[in-house]
């Protein structure tokens, strides 16, 4: 009776050490959580990845599928490997990739990245390894690759939004803030932060192309000499004019004085000409000189 007793107990104990394996070999060939510091490793080998949500409806019916893949996968003794990314953990790399839509697939191979559009069934997904139909789709461009730096700089800007979102939620849940209060804080912040790099800016540009000061100088000397020289003609001019206008005042000077000394003309007309005088000659008749215009 006791050798029953002991027989079941280590029977009893032999099937909970195979579920347990089995439990422990489905972990083991489970897929592989990818984060912002190990995603590197699907840039080796080939991988099926994929990029979920915990709220994500359409997520939860894949995991089964994606189960069996791994496991059929591992039995298969297959060089592909499963992963997946929780993209509300790794939010930067929902950046690299341009995830814009849940559950998404990719299929990697030695660092090419081809977003896989089939069915999402166990079979399909093993069959288009097994039968390397993903040579029939174009590969990510090289700019658009996650690994290149634009996604890199793509990548920060998600995780800043990630960021932002968490303290948003912090101001309104913690605080008490209501939503247009945190959205004033944030216009407050982008505004401020806006005007110091612009004032970074404008500094960096100022230290890199400083302005030509030698220029200015020259071209302010040749406004000074252009001046100089139009209030030198300027002058001369007026000068020109001052001189015609004394000579023309000593000349009518002295056409007056000898008006006053001359005879009267009633006189000229009672005395008779003398004969044999000759012709008279014209008087002179004195042009005076035109004046130059102002």
């Amino acid at each position: 009776m006791a050798r029953v007793n002991m027989s079941s107990r280590l029977l009893n104990f032999f099937l909970y050490f195979c579920l347990i394996l089995c439990c422990f070999s489905s972990y083991v060939s489970a897929t592989r959580e990818l984060n912002e510091d190990n995603w590197r490793e699907i840039l080796k080998g080939e991988w099926m990845v994929e990029f979920y949500a915990p709220w994500c409806p359409a997520c939860h019916a894949l995991a089964p599928a994606w189960k069996e893949l791994s496991n059929r996968a591992g039995r298969k003794s297959l060089a592909m490997r499963t992963a997946a990314v929780d993209v509300t953990k790794s939010p930067g790399l929902s950046g690299r990739f341009v995830v814009t839509a849940l559950p998404t697939i990719f299929h990697v191979k030695d660092g090419e990245f081809r977003q896989y559009k089939g069915p999402r069934d166990a079979d399909a997904m093993l069959f288009y390894v097994e039968e390397e139909k993903w040579k029939s789709v174009e590969p990510i461009s090289a700019w658009k690759s996650p690994d290149s730096m634009q996604m890199s700089l793509v990548a920060q800007f998600f995780k800043l939004s990630q960021a932002l979102r968490s303290v948003h939620n912090m101001l309104m849940e913690t605080y008490g803030l209501p939503t247009w209060g945190s959205y004033l804080i944030f216009a407050v912040a982008t505004i401020f932060i806006g005007a110091l790099l612009g004032l970074m800016l404008v500094c960096v540009i100022d230290l890199l192309y400083p302005p030509r000061r030698h220029d200015k100088v020259t071209v302010s000397l040749a406004e000074a000499d252009g001046r100089k020289q139009q209030n030198g003609n300027k002058s001369d001019d007026e000068q020109e004019l001052i001189n015609d206008d004394i000579v023309d005042d000593a000349e009518d000077s002295q056409n007056s004085d000898a008006e006053k000394n001359s005879p009267s003309d009633t006189e000229d007309e009672s005395q008779p000409k003398a004969e044999g005088s000759g012709d008279d000659k014209p008087s002179e008749v004195r042009k005076r000189r035109p004046r130059k215009a102002d």
